[in-house]
């Protein structure tokens, strides 16, 4: 094998932003299985791969970039499957350079192997070559496992733990299951049907998905248990709960969650208009107040829909400070979305009940605050306005209290996240109940939370084995 330090970084090639800020279709055209195995000579196999270190849900990084490498491509969609049941969704989501390439050895002199495109790849092309799943054989358990929430986290667990033999059912409040996979990520980054057929391998694993049902309306956890006979529970509920600015003018017309205006688009299918007749209000000027990854998806799916002429991004630091992932930043620079930074609106102002101008203060960075940034500090006699008829804040969420509201014995802090009594096996206050992922943490990536997921598992298999019920 050749060394990878002397082979540059395959990149795959792309839609070109002139015509990819006009659809919906995938951004990323994903390697060919020639550009594959060049990306994945580069690897040197290293005697102690510090790759997996940064991988939550410890995917056996080497051994299946080796496979690739042979062109064993369907071997290594079977390697990576056994530590990560989603890796369609993880090799397009993850943050990876922070991650598992973050630790890269080949990156030290030169770029990093681009782990996260390889097993995009792999997931792919396993998809559409094979015609039956390889199903891991376990031997039933007779243990019932209840999974609250369909999103990343509780899909996760719901593979381990169907692969351990236990009898899983997951409870959903949506109609379609997939949590922020579904209705938060936008289609040009996460196909729809990619979610689908990493939910239908689920499906195949033995996983039950239970859609409409509201735990904490229709059935409490104690019911869960004592009635429906289930031997512990995962709660992933996520963190759904929209965070606004609190600022004069945010009833008006035009004025959006992120969480509103994705759900819409992505799970409503509001960009199909009038294919499916649940249409966004025709907007021309869209101004989106954030700088995560969920601003960016709400920028660029404004940008795609057809009467939206200009999107503006208004950020209170510079783009050195943004937490979205740079590739992201990138992509909607070209696709020619206006950034403004050290920028932050402090009232909408509208007629006739519409949105029509944000009125901002220009910032200046000081010293750094809790998050390591530097604290953004308004300038003074600095207003201006920015003319816009609809606006989207994404600013973070927090969590939907219902379910613990339904269960005085499992223990929140002071916004509401579930507290874990132990972290190494993500179990609650409440016996035979775990949690992991936003519900606990607050928001944060679809891979820590899928992280969480598989922890829990471990430990719900664990307690559930040792009969602690």
């Amino acid at each position: 094998m050749k060394s990878g330090k002397k082979i540059p970084r395959t990149q795959p090639p792309e839609q070109k932003p002139e015509v990819r800020r006009h659809n919906f279709q995938e951004v990323s055209l994903g390697y060919t299985p020639a550009m594959a195995q060049l990306e994945a000579s580069r690897c040197i196999q290293c005697k102690k791969p510090k790759c997996m270190i940064g991988c939550p849900v410890r995917v056996h990084i080497p051994e299946f970039i080796d496979l690739v490498a042979q062109g064993k491509f369907l071997e290594a969609a079977e390697k990576i499957k056994e530590s990560n049941s989603l890796p369609g969704i993880t090799g397009r989501v993850c943050p990876q350079e922070d991650q598992c390439e973050k630790h890269c050895v080949v990156g030290i002199k030169g770029e990093p192997l681009a782990i996260g495109k390889l097993e995009r790849f792999v997931a792919d092309f396993e998809r559409l070559h094979k015609s039956g799943d390889s199903l891991i054989q376990t031997q039933p358990t007779g243990k019932r496992i209840a999974i609250i929430g369909a999103g990343p986290a509780g899909l996760t667990a719901a593979g381990d733990l169907a692969k351990m033999g236990h009898e899983v059912v997951i409870f959903e409040a949506l109609h379609q299951p997939g949590g922020v996979l579904f209705y938060g990520i936008p289609q040009f980054r996460l196909p729809k049907d990619v979610v689908e057929a990493e939910i239908d391998y689920l499906r195949k694993l033995g996983v039950e998905i239970k859609v409409n049902y509201v735990i904490g309306q229709i059935k409490s956890l104690d019911e869960l248990m004592k009635e429906e006979g289930f031997h512990a529970v995962f709660i992933g509920t996520g963190a759904g709960l929209p965070h606004f600015l609190d600022i004069p003018g945010e009833n008006l017309n035009g004025v959006y969650s992120a969480n509103e205006f994705l759900t819409r688009v992505n799970l409503m299918h509001a960009w199909e208009f009038p294919r499916f007749d649940t249409p966004i209000h025709p907007h021309k000027v869209i101004a989106v107040v954030g700088g995560g990854n969920t601003a960016l998806d709400a920028a660029r799916t404004a940008l795609r829909l057809p009467t939206t002429e200009k999107v503006i991004v208004l950020y209170r630091r510079s783009r050195e400070e943004m937490p979205a992932r740079q590739e992201e930043i990138q992509h909607a620079e070209e696709e020619g979305i206006d950034f403004q930074f050290l920028t932050a609106p402090f009232e909408f102002r509208g007629k006739n009940g519409w949105l029509s101008q944000i009125a901002c203060y220009r910032m200046a960075l000081g010293k750094p605050d809790a998050s390591d940034r530097r604290r953004p500090e308004r300038i003074p006699d600095s207003e201006f306005e920015v003319k816009a008829d609809a606006v989207i804040i994404a600013l973070g969420s927090g969590v939907n209290p219902l379910i613990a509201k339904s269960a005085e014995d499992l223990q929140t802090d002071s916004k509401g996240h579930i507290e874990l009594a132990d972290e190494d096996i993500n179990v609650t206050s409440k016996p035979g109940v775990f949690a992991g992922g936003d519900i606990v943490t607050g928001a944060a990536t679809v891979i820590s939370a899928m992280g969480a997921g598989k922890k829990a598992a471990q430990g719900i298999h664990e307690y559930v084995m040792k009969g602690n019920h």
